[in-house]
């Protein structure tokens, strides 16, 4: 468990249901401070939008925070995610493309697909992402500058 890691926030719409409620259980299970802001029911249609932007403002004031988002196609919610200029969100479906992400880019927010993955994978994909540190050197840190 990476204990500089404050909160995950994780949520979902309802194609991600599933998936985000076994995350949820084995973050707990790991040690994690878990909030759970998504829908809990996939009978209970909502727009994907909508649940990035509570993560979003979620996350506002706590830059040692991360977030999951799950949608069907992950896509959707990397792409209302990363609207926002605190937010740094990619779709991962390997757990080195979580860590490279991380490590490169300084993600905080990991979207996943839950129409492609397996839920060990993307729980795999979620450890490597709240384990994997930001290479903090000047070139990164200016990149990140001009896109917040």
């Amino acid at each position: 468990m990476n204990k500089t890691v404050s909160k995950v926030f994780v949520a979902a719409d309802h194609r991600g249901v599933g998936l985000k409620l076994y995350l949820i259980e084995m973050l707990a299970a790991a040690g994690y401070q878990v909030v759970n802001l998504g829908v809990d029911d996939p009978d209970t249609a909502v727009d994907f939008p909508d649940v990035a932007h509570d993560l979003a403002d979620a996350m506002l004031n706590d830059d040692k925070s991360r977030g999951i988002l799950v949608c069907g196609t992950g896509a959707g919610m990397e792409i209302a995610a990363n609207r926002y200029r605190h937010i740094r969100a990619s779709r991962c479906s390997t757990p080195s493309q979580a860590r490279d992400d991380r490590f490169h880019d300084d993600i905080n927010v990991i979207t996943l697909a839950a129409d492609d993955i397996d839920i060990e994978m993307a729980y795999l994909c979620v450890q490597t992402f709240l384990e994997s540190p930001f290479d903090n050197i000047e070139r990164r840190q200016r990149r990140i500058a001009k896109i917040s």
